[in-house]
């Protein structure tokens, strides 16, 4: 493929000198200088963390309903079924509060960013909301492994649904 073709991000890889990358970071550092961060960028992220966190807290919820149905049904038979669940759920938990404290940091920095623009520190204001994205996309990486892992814990009840089936006919 040709170099040419491929995004302008300059480094010795492509062909660029250090100077040419050099001027190219610091092009970017007075474009990110220049522009012109409002109150308003980052109170958009307000709904979206906030519905984000009360997803979270509806999947800790579940969770908790889930562990109380275990205990439940804890008999002989099931202790197999149990001891599955039970590794599933305990990492699901952890997940849950990972994603939790992301979204919570996430919001807080968003909250910084806003009082340092509003103070009048654009870079500094920037440079938060950038941070605040970064947090939220954790939480949301660490969302999608606890689905894949709650879709895991669904195709062993299926699992044993099967099985159930199979003996019974």
């Amino acid at each position: 493929m040709n170099p040419g073709s491929r995004a302008k991000v300059p480094s010795m890889r492509w062909g660029y000198s250090n100077r040419q990358s050099l001027l190219y970071w610091s092009n970017l550092s007075v474009q990110i200088k220049e522009s012109t961060l409002t109150l308003t960028t980052p109170a958009l992220l307000f709904p979206a963390i906030s519905l984000l966190l009360l997803a979270y807290t509806n999947r800790f919820l579940v969770l908790a309903q889930l562990i109380r149905q275990l205990k439940q049904m804890d008999t002989e038979e099931d202790h197999a079924l149990i001891a599955r669940q039970i590794s599933m759920l305990r990492k699901r938990i952890l997940l849950t509060k990972r994603m939790q404290a992301y979204g919570v940091l996430s919001f807080f920095v968003c909250t910084m960013s806003m009082f340092v623009l509003f103070v009048g520190a654009q870079l500094a204001g920037a440079i938060a909301f950038g941070i605040s994205l970064i947090l939220l996309s954790v939480s949301l990486l660490y969302s999608l492994y606890e689905i894949v892992i709650s879709t895991n814990a669904i195709n062993v009840e299926l699992e044993n649904f099967e099985a159930r089936k199979r003996a019974g006919e």
